[in-house]
């Protein structure tokens, strides 16, 4: 079987343009499935990296009910703002600014 180069440039340019299409597709269902009543969700991978946590951290603040979770399809789920609302809760208030004035 023989195909002119420009026949098998065709095939693979329309082959490409369906593969974008699905891309395009496939985008918009993510987008979809990580909101709840419009607000976005973050995945185990993205609040692991936000707060800088190990995985067992994460999973002991399930447990100890300290960050909302949701699971849809066997995958956890976190509302951003609730991850937010943890991080001020629990990171901020540890701070202390130091320096000439405040160390009296």
């Amino acid at each position: 079987m023989h195909i002119e180069r420009s026949e098998f440039i065709a095939w693979m340019e329309r082959i490409m343009e369906r593969f974008d299409i699905l891309k395009d597709s496939i985008v918009r269902k993510q987008l979809q499935s990580t909101e709840i009543d419009g607000e976005q969700l973050l995945d185990n991978q993205d609040v692991l990296q936000l707060l800088r946590i190990s995985s067992r951290s994460l999973q002991r603040y399930r447990s100890d009910k300290k960050l909302p979770y949701y699971k849809i399809s066997g995958k956890l789920y976190y509302k951003k703002s609730d991850v937010e609302q943890f991080i001020r809760n629990n990171f901020h208030s540890g701070l202390r600014i130091t320096g000439k004035d405040n160390d009296k």
